[in-house]
């Protein structure tokens, strides 16, 4: 059985966010969307190191090349971690902002956006650093994950309550026609971030359902819910030296005071050890 979610940052992010696990740096990126901030946790000292982008910020990856590559509200930036200055890569050209996204094995950067109904889209940020546009008709862009075998995409929006697979080539990066490995009921909360582990279970954080989920992507089948003391759950990742620890984030944007002293520690960061590794987590390419 895996062991009680312990908080590790009591941090009170507006919305927290886009946790991933840098394993060569050994330190867990996450942002706050609300707060504009790029956070750098280090669990070896417990420290936390917050870099105002001055705009929200959807996701954050590590680059191969060095530094970090932002999705934020207005398009996606290089974020220098020496001087912290940031430069643009690509212009966002519609008036919604980025919110969730990652890197695919070949290290391509899928990232959507969240907006009105319908209006949002999911872009690829290749290599080269030009952008192809994969999908249109969202409308909260967030958790992506690939299968070991880079075949399938998994991928949440989060208003159709389930999470959806693709055929994904890996090579070209193209995908197939959607379809849906789970549905979550709308009593447990709604979708958000998501990762996988080790055996290829899908791991989902639960927005309005206090909980972080694992699911059979083969089966639909819910195997576990682990409690949170925050109902905003938005994110999860795998960590730690051997990608044992799952690290959590979760919001306190539009909780009343009431709803506060409830969940105190609302916007912090958690974590846990829940009996099963991930997988590394792969950096921009470019």
């Amino acid at each position: 059985m895996p062991n009680e979610p312990h908080l590790v940052l009591d941090e009170h992010a507006l919305l927290g966010e886009g946790a991933i696990w840098d394993s060569a740096a050994a330190l867990l990126y996450w942002v706050d969307i609300e707060g504009s901030t790029v956070h750098i946790f280090d669990p070896a000292t417990g420290s936390d190191h917050a870099i105002d982008v001055r705009q929200q910020v959807g996701t954050v990856v590590p680059r191969r090349s060095g530094g970090l590559v932002l999705a934020l509200a207005d398009g996606f930036a290089h974020l220098d971690l020496d001087t912290e200055q940031l430069t643009p890569l690509w212009e966002l050209p519609e008036d919604n902002r980025f919110n969730d996204g990652k890197c695919d094995p070949a290290g391509r950067l899928w990232a959507g956006t969240i907006g009105p109904a319908g209006s949002a889209n999911l872009y690829c940020l290749f290599a080269d650093l030009h952008v192809e546009h994969k999908l249109d008709g969202i409308t909260t862009s967030n958790g992506i994950c690939w299968s070991h075998d880079a075949k399938t995409m998994y991928y949440i929006d989060t208003r159709t309550q389930t999470v959806a697979a693709f055929a994904h080539d890996a090579q070209s990066s193209a995908i197939g026609p959607r379809r849906v490995a789970v549905t979550v009921p709308k009593e447990m909360g709604h979708p958000d971030g998501m990762t996988i582990d080790a055996e290829g279970m899908l791991w989902v954080a639960m927005w309005d359902g206090w909980s972080v989920t694992r699911w059979d992507p083969a089966s639909g089948r819910l195997l576990d819910t682990i409690p949170l003391p925050a109902a905003r759950v938005t994110s999860c990742a795998f960590g730690g030296p051997d990608l044992g620890t799952l690290y959590i984030t979760t919001a306190r944007t539009g909780l009343d005071k009431g709803a506060l002293r409830e969940q105190p520690h609302a916007g912090g960061l958690f974590r846990l050890t829940p009996g099963v590794r991930g997988v590394a987590a792969v950096p921009f390419a470019g």
